[in-house]
């Protein structure tokens, strides 16, 4: 398995923020299929503020430019980008991957051999 994290900003908007929240309340169930199709095994988003960040883990052969480009193109995929990106604080013609930003990860805690 792969993990990627990965943060945007939202608009600095408080009635912004909550519309962003209750959309990802209920995400559309193309908008879910397609992130499965693609090798995403799991999803989640965090908030603090305006500030967002997302955790994903992908099958071990997931290609990060390819699969979201693939993605990118799947149906309905496009409408929810159009969609959320009137809440967040970056380029709305700009592709998912360059409005969620890579985040480089800098320590983990390694399991012990044995206790």
């Amino acid at each position: 398995m792969k993990r990627f994290c990965q943060t945007l900003e939202l608009r600095d908007d408080p009635e912004m923020i909550d519309k962003y929240c209750e959309a990802h309340a209920h995400v559309w169930p193309e908008i879910q299929a397609g992130i499965r199709e693609v090798g995403i095994l799991d999803m989640q988003i965090y908030r603090l503020g305006t500030r967002l960040f997302m955790i994903m883990d992908t099958v071990d052969d997931f290609d990060f430019v390819a699969d979201n480009a693939r993605l990118a193109s799947l149906p309905r995929q496009a409408e929810w980008e159009a969609y959320v990106a009137q809440f967040q604080g970056c380029d709305p013609a700009a592709p998912s991957t360059a409005k969620w930003r890579l985040m480089e990860k800098i320590f983990e805690l390694e399991k012990p051999e044995s206790l």
